[in-house]
This record gives C-alpha cells, sequence and structure tokens, in this order.
C-alpha cells in the first residue's frame, strides 16, 4: 500500500512514541529527565572553539541562556579568543518585554550597542554590520510560522549574504514538539513578515533546520553553520527535559500558552480578542458581540480539548476596557489535540453565528490562503477544508523531510 506524506508523517510520529515508551532505561520510564543540550550548551561544551579570532553580532533576546540560566552575552563575554561587538533584538526587543517598535539603544551593562530589527529597520544594514565576520542567531521560537523570529533570522541571513559575513544558528527545541505539522501552507503571494516562506502554520521544525531550508530553497547563498543541539528528540515538548522556560515574547507566558498559540493566533487578524491584555492571553478568544454559551455549545467536540464559555475584560489591546465573551480553551490531551484544527473550527462556528459581524475576510493574513478562508466563510465542514488545503501540505512535508536533522 502506497502511504502519502501525512499518512507516513503520522506513522513516524506513532513510531517514535513507541520507541521512546520501550527504550530501556529511557526518561520516560526510569523516572529521569532527558538531558538535552541546546546549541549555546554545546558551544560552551567545546570552549568555544568554533568562535576562535572572531568579531561577533549576536542576534538575541532574554530567551538566549544556557542550561544553567546564564545568558548568552554573559557567557560571551566571559570567554576568550573572540569578540562580541554588537547586540541585536527582534520584536519585542532584547528582553522580550516590549509591544511596540523598538528603537536602538546602548546596553548599559556591557556597552554593546543594541541594534533593533524591529524598528525603523527589519533587516541589519551594512553599517550595522561593520566589523563584524560571524553573525550568531540564538532566540527560542514557538514553532508557529506567524511568529516572526524565524523572519528576522531569514532577513539577517540575506543581509550577511550580501555583506560575505559567516552566519551562525545556535539550535533550539521547537517547544510544541518537532512531529506535529499542521495547517493550511502559506500562499507563496503573501509572503511578509509574518511569513517568510510558504510553512504550514504549524510546521515542527527547528529554526536550525529552518535556516538550512531557508538557505537552500531561497539560494540566500550565506555560508551557515547550524550547532546542532544534543539530546533532543522530535517527540519531545519543552516540559519534556530541564532547560528553563523564558517567555520568548510578552504574552506568550507558558507552554500552555504556546500549545494554543497556533489555534488562537490564526484568528488574531479579525475583529476579536486573543487574550492580550488579560491574564490569560492566547488561553481565551471573545469580543463584546459574542454568546459565550452559544460560542462554548458549538465548540465542545474538539478532541483533546474543552472549551467553555468565558467573560473577560481586556486591559490592553483589542476591546481594551470591554466586556468580552467567548471561550476559553484547556488542553486535556496535547497527543490529540490538533490546535490549527480547533482555531479552523472555531472560526467556522463564528462564521456560522456571526456571519455579518464576523470579520472572516481578515483571516487570510495569519492562516495564509484565500482557497481556506473561502470554505470558511461557506461554512464548509471541516473535513472538507481539510482536504482542500492537504495536497500542499503534503508537499510541504516531502520537502521538509530534506531538512530534518534530529
Amino acid at each position: 500500500m502506497k502511504l502519502t506524506a501525512q499518512q507516513y508523517h503520522n506513522l513516524m510520529r506513532v513510531f517514535s512514541a513507541l520507541y521512546l515508551f520501550f527504550l530501556p532505561g529511557n526518561p520516560l520510564i526510569a523516572g529521569n529527565r532527558p538531558d538535552v543540550r541546546t546549541g549555546l550548551d554545546v558551544l560552551e561544551a567545546e570552549s568555544f572553539a568554533r568562535l576562535k579570532g572572531r568579531h561577533i553580532g549576536l542576534i538575541t533576546n532574554r530567551t538566549g541562556i544556557d542550561r544553567v540560566g546564564k545568558s548568552n552575552i554573559e557567557v560571551f563575554l566571559k570567554a576568550p579568543d573572540f569578540k562580541l561587538v554588537a547586540l541585536f533584538s527582534p520584536e519585542h526587543g532584547l528582553w522580550s518585554n516590549v509591544d511596540r517598535k523598538v528603537i536602538s539603544s546602548v546596553d548599559a551593562a556591557t556597552g554593546l550597542p543594541i541594534f533593533s530589527l524591529y524598528g525603523e529597520t527589519r533587516r541589519p544594514t551594512p553599517e550595522m554590520l561593520q566589523g563584524i565576520d560571524l553573525l550568531i542567531f540564538d532566540i527560542q521560537d514557538v514553532g508557529v510560522r506567524f511568529y516572526t523570529y524565524i523572519t528576522t533570522m531569514a532577513y539577517a541571513m540575506e543581509e550577511a549574504a550580501k555583506a560575505g559575513i559567516r552566519f551562525m544558528v545556535l539550535d533550539r527545541p521547537n517547544p510544541i514538539n518537532g512531529i506535529d505539522v499542521e495547517g493550511p501552507v502559506l500562499d507563496p503571494g503573501r509572503l511578509s513578515f509574518t511569513g517568510y516562506f510558504s510553512l504550514p502554520v504549524r510546521h515542527g521544525m527547528t529554526v536550525g533546520e529552518l535556516a538550512e531550508l531557508f538557505n537552500q530553497e531561497n539560494k540566500l547563498g550565506v555560508d551557515l553553520e547550524v550547532v546542532r543541539m544534543q539530546g533532543w528528540d522530535r517527540s519531545y515538548w519543552f516540559d519534556d527535559f530541564d532547560l528553563p522556560w523564558v517567555n520568548p515574547s510578552p504574552n506568550i507566558r507558558s507552554l500552555r500558552q504556546a500549545t494554543l498559540y497556533p489555534a488562537i493566533g490564526l484568528l488574531e487578524s479579525a475583529n476579536l480578542s486573543v487574550g492580550r491584555g488579560t491574564e490569560m492571553p492566547f488561553e481565551v478568544v471573545g469580543a463584546p458581540w459574542i454568546n459565550a454559551n452559544r460560542l462554548s455549545r458549538l465548540l465542545n467536540k474538539i478532541p483533546g480539548a474543552k472549551l467553555q464559555a468565558s467573560h473577560f475584560t481586556p486591559l490592553a489591546d483589542r476591546y481594551e476596557g470591554k466586556r468580552c465573551h467567548g471561550v476559553k480553551i484547556e488542553v486535556t490531551d496535547r497527543t490529540r489535540f490538533r490546535a490549527v484544527a480547533c482555531g479552523l473550527e472555531m472560526a467556522r462556528a463564528l462564521c456560522q453565528l456571526y456571519p455579518t459581524r464576523f470579520q472572516s475576510e481578515k483571516l487570510v493574513n495569519l492562516i495564509g490562503t484565500q482557497d481556506v478562508v473561502k470554505l470558511i466563510r461557506e461554512k464548509r465542514p471541516g473535513p472538507e477544508i481539510y482536504n482542500a488545503y492537504r495536497p500542499r501540505l503534503e508537499e510541504f512535508l516531502t520537502l521538509r523531510a530534506k531538512y530534518l536533522t534530529y
């Protein structure tokens, strides 16, 4: 029997889970935690030999820590034989705590320039790159196409290629696992800062794997080196090992919220609150005009999750100070929960209940393809929507397989 790419992907997921479970002495049975080391940890263990003699620009934020919680900036400055000359910050700034444009500045602790890549420019300029012969990217991603750190990485790779500067990625885990791949693939004509490449919503790759894909498929021509992790398995979620969790952005404050981000974040372009300005960002979705009980009744059969009526008042962002009504999602079984399918089902339910009030036409910004949005607006059943984007998803799975290194 010939398997489709999706069927093969699902089969490999089962085999990987069985392998981990029955492996003699494996951490899931023995009670020990996997010893996962990021690219930064690997560099430290090698005494930074790969960086000898280099003048380095570091693209990072507060997630760039080692396994004991030290920042990459701190460990780089204490290491011999190379020089850290500049810092570059992505969206949300160097400390991952800003929800607006960020200006370039000087780090008070070190005196290093901090060049913002989410301010006047989203790319390193030739002036910013002066005196640098190696750009290093070390940021924790969340595994979703429209999370902008991977675009910042790709833009920096493009500029490094133009300047003849080497580029290094210190790889880190995909926190919502590296197996599950979900959702519509971005149309090539819709590339933007929230969609650098035609990826599905949930790509199931690490930043290092994505860097190699971008470099090869977009023919960037950058001299790229990925410092691979040790001990990471594709089936791991971030809480399967003991690396410290650091909020990658102001509204992703836990693995729970990262798990729900592909579902609720998918809806953010429309006229909905996704919980920004509350204690539950990306755990709730609502608006003043929604009947919470009606919506929750329509959504009570999402596999692996419980959706309950919720009422909340955002203190910032959309509907600031206004009472919103909607649903709160609790993941009860993350092995069964499919975040993107949940998000699409929520969109379909809102179209059914509020065909004129819900600004469903705006969903295309993050769903990424007009064909799928059209079917949602027509309130077509979930399987029909999935079958519409499945061919391109299977094409991506085939492409992705070339770049998987774990």
